[in-house]
C-alpha cells in the first residue's frame, strides 16, 4: 500500500513539474500578445475559448487559469527561476 501511495505521489509531482514550463510559456505568450495589442482585453477570452475547444473537458484553460498563468509569467520572468521556486514549494507540500 505504501509503495502504491508513494508512486502515485511521485507521478503527480512529475506531472506537475512537466506542466509548469507549459503554463509559464502560455503565460509568456499572453504577456507578449497583450503588449502587442496594447493590453487587449479579449486575448485571454479568445485563447481560453480556443484551448477549451481544442481540449474539451480540461479545466486547465479557463479564463481564470489563463489569468493566473499570465500573472505567474509576469512574476517570474525567467523560466529557470519559476521552475526552481515552484519545485521547492512542491517538496514542502
Amino acid at each position: 500500500k505504501e509503495r502504491i501511495s508513494q508512486t502515485r505521489i511521485w507521478a503527480a509531482l512529475t506531472a506537475n513539474s512537466e506542466m509548469l514550463p507549459l503554463y509559464w510559456q502560455i503565460g509568456q505568450e499572453i504577456l507578449k500578445r497583450r503588449k502587442a495589442t496594447k493590453g487587449g482585453s479579449k486575448i485571454i477570452e479568445q485563447l481560453s475559448q480556443a484551448l477549451q475547444n481544442a481540449f474539451p473537458g480540461s479545466g486547465s484553460f479557463s479564463h481564470r487559469n489563463l489569468l493566473f498563468m499570465g500573472q505567474f509569467a509576469e512574476a517570474y520572468p525567467s523560466p529557470k527561476m519559476a521552475k526552481q521556486t515552484v519545485s521547492q514549494l512542491l517538496w514542502r507540500h
